[in-house]
């Protein structure tokens, strides 16, 4: 009795003993996990403000930062909208010469047309006499119909053939317009402006025969220098533009002899 007391007495010792010591075990283990959680989150809590003090001591802070941002953007957006505002119809008229470049020619030359013969009227008409309205749309025509697509392709077939900027290049540009592209359309404004005043062909012709080579004598006064200019420093889209602003003066002494009266008239 009393040996199988102690022998129970024994295991029974030594099965609470294992017992208390797998608790302990456990306890332990999870006592260690929760304590290396809470020394991460310290660590994460610990690393944050003084990341935030460092970015302080150098002058930076959330709203600081914010206010940097939003300035950046305004002042991006400011300055956007300053050369926009500044470039706002020469960047509009160059778009314009981008993507249609007959039209946008053919409306300034019309425009130029019909500025230069209310110019031209103003000049030689009497205080008596009213504007011819029917000339000034005839000249609108022709800039918008003739002159405008005619400069367009001109300039690029010469820019084409002759690509160079040199001063030899420019003179033989020069020379291809004086003699070529010139005497073409002095003769077609002519000859057009005439038929529409109701002119047959002979006094077309005679009116060709009298005004044609005294215009192209004095051109050759006028446009050499304004195409040096133009050829030489001017891009090939913008050639147009500023061939139709030197013939602004031009073109007024050409309406002026277009509105002459027919060659042996009264």
């Amino acid at each position: 009795m009393s040996g199988s007391f102690l022998r129970n007495g024994s295991k029974s010792c030594i099965q609470r003993l294992l017992e208390r010591r797998s608790i302990l075990i456990e306890n332990g283990v999870s006592t260690g996990i929760q304590t290396l959680a809470k020394q991460q989150q310290s660590r994460t809590y610990v690393r944050s403000p003084l990341i935030l003090k460092k970015l302080k001591d150098l002058g930076f802070s959330p709203s600081t930062f914010s206010s940097s941002l939003s300035s950046s953007f305004s002042s991006s957006s400011s300055s956007s909208s300053t050369v926009s505002s500044k470039n706002g119809f020469v960047g509009w008229y160059l778009g314009m010469i981008e993507s249609r470049p007959v039209l946008t020619k053919s409306v300034t030359s019309a425009l130029i047309y019909t500025a230069a013969d209310l110019s031209s009227q103003m000049i030689t008409e009497t205080t008596s006499e009213s504007f011819d309205s029917i000339r000034t749309l005839r000249m609108a025509g022709y800039g918008l119909l003739i002159m405008g697509p005619s400069l367009h392709f001109w300039f690029n077939f010469v820019s084409k053939i002759l690509p160079k900027r040199d001063v030899l290049t420019t003179l033989k540009k020069i020379c291809m317009g004086q003699t070529i592209y010139g005497p073409i359309m002095a003769t077609v404004f002519f000859s057009l402006n005439a038929a529409l005043q109701g002119e047959n062909g002979d006094e077309i012709a005679a009116r060709l025969k009298r005004d044609l080579l005294p215009t192209l004598k004095n051109g050759l006064l006028y446009w050499p220098m304004c195409d040096f200019i133009t050829f030489k420093f001017i891009p090939v889209r913008l050639q147009p533009l500023v061939s139709n602003s030197f013939a602004y003066l031009w073109t007024i002494y050409l309406t002026y002899m277009a509105g002459l009266t027919k060659a042996g008239g009264d």
